[in-house]
């Protein structure tokens, strides 16, 4: 590949309640891309209309939008209309993935570990349907808006007029919010790179799960990594990431969270998934490049590697299609 006559743009910022993470990875990922040898833009989607890509003679797309109209396959799918390649998952893998009640229902369909969960439709709940949920539940539920990132709009309830309040705040971002079944344990990260798991990484934080301040504002939040797992147990959570990823369609490169349910016993039945990121955060001290330097990759080393899987997967895709006609 010839870095230097390679233009890539690097889509960021947009109108997601993500827009201040977007604008911090397209940025370190812009500065990655530059450092490797890229001929390298930065695009704000807020600013710029979609279509003047087309005008730059883009060659590919790196999406560092996170949240709605960037991991939600929207901006994947104006970019195929577009035929212009992009990195990451395409637009079903991004949909899918971004959905959080969907994707429990693939992992529950697929029988994959995760916690017990209902759902909860603006259009047909009621207050006092809150302690009913919370004894379907087990008594202490995180609430969590279907189609947001970065943990916003989540929320721990254990009475019913904490899961209301929960619920009614959650609505704020979402029609449909996932209701899950509070998980007693610690949290875990596996990134994604092609066919390969990452080395997995533990999270620590004092606050009562990993929220948006332990994400980004918090100096206590720590990371483990190597996560402290026996072999064995690094090796099941990463194949069991690997197939949550698949199962979702995600491709390419992203994370999948999860976490240990420590109430109950045995490596296989302790882990909990709870979702896949396609576009997660790659600020310089971001998760992915923390478990990508552990596995040897240096930042601008990744985002190099991401560029180069992505273009082998439009590759093929494209000859793929070409079989078909």
């Amino acid at each position: 590949m010839d870095k230097a006559a390679t233009k890539i743009a690097v889509i960021y910022g947009g109108d997601s309640a993500e827009r201040e993470i977007s604008l911090k990875s397209g940025q370190a990922i812009a500065n990655g891309l530059t450092k490797a040898g890229f001929n390298t833009v930065l695009f704000d989607t807020q600013v710029t209309p979609l279509q003047q890509l087309k005008a730059q003679n883009i060659d590919l797309v790196f999406i560092a939008l996170h949240g709605r109209g960037g991991e939600d396959g929207c901006i994947q799918g104006a970019l195929e209309y577009l035929n212009i390649p992009y990195t990451g998952s395409g637009v079903l893998g991004s949909a899918l993935s971004m959905d959080k009640i969907r994707s429990k229902q693939i992992f529950q369909a697929l029988e994959l570990p995760t916690a017990s969960f209902c759902i909860v439709n603006r259009a047909n709940y009621h207050s006092e349907e809150a302690e009913k949920i919370l004894a379907q539940l087990q008594g202490k539920v995180m609430v969590k808006p279907a189609n947001e990132g970065s943990s916003i709009g989540m929320a721990k309830a254990e009475t019913a007029q904490s899961l209301d309040q929960a619920l009614q705040a959650a609505f704020i971002y979402d029609d449909a919010i996932l209701v899950e079944a509070w998980i007693e344990g610690p949290e875990y990260t596996v990134a994604i790179l092609g066919e390969q798991a990452l080395p997995v990484i533990h999270m620590e934080t004092p606050h009562d799960f990993y929220d948006y301040q332990a994400k980004y504002q918090s100096t206590s939040t720590q990371y483990h990594c190597p996560c402290h797992l026996s072999v064995t147990e690094q090796a099941y959570v990463q194949q069991l990431a690997l197939q949550a990823f698949k199962a979702t369609g995600a491709s390419v490169w992203g994370r999948v969270d999860l976490m240990r349910d420590m109430s109950v016993e045995g490596i296989e039945n302790q882990w909990r998934l709870l979702e896949v990121n396609t576009v997660p955060g790659m600020t310089e001290t971001s998760l992915v490049p923390k478990a990508a330097k552990v596995q040897g990759l240096n930042f601008s080393a990744l985002v190099t590697k991401i560029v180069e899987l992505s273009i082998v997967a439009h590759n093929a895709k494209q000859l793929n299609l070409q079989d078909k006609e």
